[in-house]
């Protein structure tokens, strides 16, 4: 890796949490020069602008969930409900670390970059097809499995699934109460239970 890259690196991973806090219009270059002890010349030496530095560092924070949300999928044991399940305890069993990191980064862009960044918003798209499509797999495998119907609205439901995670996670976060995490994977587990099981 040549210097270049590993400062480009450092610059993404010291303004990461940051950016995810505070906002892409919200952090200043300031912000980030204070975050990485890097001068506005070395910055801007390695990006083209602030705006870069902010896609280069969604896309790191992006990468970072679907690499464990993957994790989450391959590793767990059981078929495709036990899937769904495991990628719902994910979001439980990490929510302080995701409440002190600021929330979901997906969630944070996609409220915050549309009408600001419109270069963003297309990583930010893709970020939520790649989730949404995390689920159609697992839901298409358990329709192979026979463990769910046959001729589901895979698209749908899917869709419903992502929805509800980030609907959740929004409410939770805000509200400072994770019950609304509760309240959103409970009705996953119900349209599981009641709309997809054989």
């Amino acid at each position: 890796m040549s210097k270049a890259e590993r400062t480009k690196r450092y610059i993404i991973r010291k303004s990461s949490v940051h950016f995810n806090k505070k906002g892409y219009t919200g952090t200043s270059l300031r912000d980030i020069t204070e975050l990485t002890g890097l001068t506005k010349g070395s910055i801007y030496g390695n990006f083209e602008n602030k705006e870069a530095v902010a896609q280069a560092v969604y896309r790191y924070n992006a990468k970072n969930i679907g690499n464990q949300l993957s994790s989450v999928v391959q590793n767990c044991k059981g078929g495709a409900q036990e899937k769904i399940v495991a990628i719902l305890d994910y979001y439980k069993d990490n929510w302080e670390d995701f409440s002190k990191a600021g929330g979901c980064p997906l969630l944070n862009a996609a409220t915050e970059v549309d009408d600001t960044l419109p270069k963003l918003v297309v990583d930010v798209r893709n970020s939520f097809k790649g989730f949404t499509k995390m689920f159609e797999n697992i839901i298409s495998e358990g329709m192979e499995e026979e463990v769910f119907k046959e001729q589901l609205n895979v698209g749908k439901l899917a869709s419903t699934m992502v929805m509800l995670i980030e609907g959740g996670v929004l409410l939770a976060k805000t509200m400072d109460n994770r019950d609304f995490l509760e309240i959103a994977f409970n009705r996953i587990e119900g349209i599981i239970e009641n709309e997809m099981k054989m």
